[in-house]
């Protein structure tokens, strides 16, 4: 009778699980046009933590632009962002779209402490070339 050997080796899989850091300030940057609304998280050397979209939530169209879907792009980036334990945050506006104003006060709301906004919209010096006269 041949003994039967039980081979109980188990492959050991060791889970890479990256240690995220503790950021407690960083920076907010709001992106606000008409069609779409933007809005990133770094720590204070510039390092996007995360990200969020109004594409990214499901919204399509010009519901993107809306003062709603940046109070809920500002909800999905929180959720994110609770890993880092981000506190306070400068936050940068840029654009000129209808959402700047709701997605600031959706940070306050979420629990992040708001330290100064500061608005980065490009601003032309001198503007495009202007079009040639017509010739009638």
């Amino acid at each position: 009778m041949a003994e039967k050997k039980e081979t109980t080796e188990k492959k050991v899989v060791k889970s890479r699980k990256r240690q995220r850091t503790r950021v407690l300030s960083g920076r907010v940057y709001i992106q606000s046009t008409y069609n779409n609304t933007i809005i990133s998280a770094t720590d204070a050397k510039g390092n996007v933590l995360a990200w969020s979209s109004a594409g990214r939530i499901g919204y399509s169209g010009a519901k993107k632009a809306t003062p709603y879907a940046a109070q809920e792009i500002t909800r999905d980036l929180m959720q994110r962002l609770e890993p880092y334990g981000m506190k306070e945050a400068i936050v940068f506006v840029k654009g000129i779209g209808s959402a700047r104003e709701s997605a600031i006060r959706a940070l306050g709301v979420h629990g992040l402490v708001v330290t100064s906004i500061k608005d980065i919209t490009p601003i032309p010096h001198n503007g495009t070339r202007p079009p040639r006269p017509r010739r009638v």
